[in-house]
């Protein structure tokens, strides 16, 4: 097979950009709403942008931070890796100016999606978001739903962490949505950002797969991929993703699309769609979950909300 998977697979720094270690826009990727960026801030450091005519979610991957958007100020206690928990986050609308701090630095992810609709600031709590298992065996995996459709109201941004145990596969069986078929399958745009867990001073690595749909650029990646990478998915059968044995696997999905509907709407590749079958023949993989939601009084205790308080 010749890989042709160059346009797609940016590894970790190719696609920096200022203070942001990937930076990932609908010009810079082609189409026409999904964007990431990954904000690296040292101790004491902050950075202010513009969210245009996108919203974003702030995500701390790593530390903890401070969002200040429309005269509030949400604090975000983070977590100390995504390896470690789950994170609380801030959402924020479209044609706002944004700051972003952080006393102890860290890094945080930026997930945005064009929109329509402005959408007010708001706090999302780590204590809130669903830990989901999904599939079995080999199979097995464990879905942070933080902004899920149907989870956290926004206009296009769909977002969520999945973690796969080493030696796992993931985004399997291979599935797409790159077309709008009524209740059947919608059209999201999909950002892969991978982080892998290291076996003391020995690097993490995964693959991750996507073949041509016959719809779109006929997206055709087999990539190696490493802590910082990502993938661009703008249609296609994806998956699966791989983690190696011994490294647990991170990755960030960050989806949005045309359709009227948010919604992850998926279709199944016909030669695989078979083995959600066999998952109730063998159990979830026992070192699931890695982790599960922080403790509610933990986690609220420390919050949010208004201008003032800090």
């Amino acid at each position: 097979m010749t890989d042709t998977s160059s346009g797609f697979h940016l590894r970790a720094g190719s696609a920096a950009s200022g203070p942001y270690a990937l930076a990932v826009s609908p010009e810079s990727a082609g189409w026409g709403h999904s964007s990431l960026r990954v904000l690296e801030l040292a101790p004491g450091a902050g950075h202010s942008f513009t969210t245009g005519p996108s919203e974003w979610i702030v995500l701390p991957l790593s530390g903890g931070c401070t969002v200040r958007a429309d005269g509030h100020t949400l604090e975000l206690r983070g977590r100390e890796s995504v390896f470690a928990a789950v994170s609380d986050f801030a959402y924020v609308p479209r044609d706002a100016e944004v700051e972003v701090s952080s006393a102890a630095g860290g890094r945080f992810a930026l997930t945005g999606a064009r929109c329509e609709r402005r959408l007010p600031v708001r706090y999302g709590a780590a204590e809130d978001v669903p830990v989901e298992l999904r599939g079995s065996g080999t199979c097995s995996r464990q879905v942070n739903n933080f902004a899920a459709a149907g989870v956290f109201e926004a206009d296009r941004l769909i977002a969520v962490e999945v973690l796969t145990p080493g030696g796992n596969w993931s985004s399997y069986p291979p599935h797409k949505h790159d077309e709008e078929r009524a209740g059947a399958e919608s059209a999201l745009e999909e950002i892969y950002y991978y982080e892998i867990a290291p076996h003391g001073s020995t690097e993490g690595l995964g693959y991750q797969r996507v073949t041509p749909s016959g719809h779109g650029r006929g997206t055709d990646v087999l990539a190696e991929v490493r802590g910082g990478d990502a993938v661009l998915i703008p249609d296609g059968w994806h998956g699966p993703s791989m983690a190696a044995p011994g490294h647990d696997m991170y990755y960030l999905n960050v989806m949005a699309g045309p359709g009227v509907d948010r919604a992850w709407l998926i279709c199944d590749h016909p030669d695989h769609a078979w083995i959600r079958g066999a998952w109730s023949e063998t159990p979830m993989d026992p070192r699931l979950p890695l982790y599960e939601a922080k403790d509610s009084a933990e986690s609220r205790g420390a919050a949010q909300n208004e201008e003032g308080e800090r």
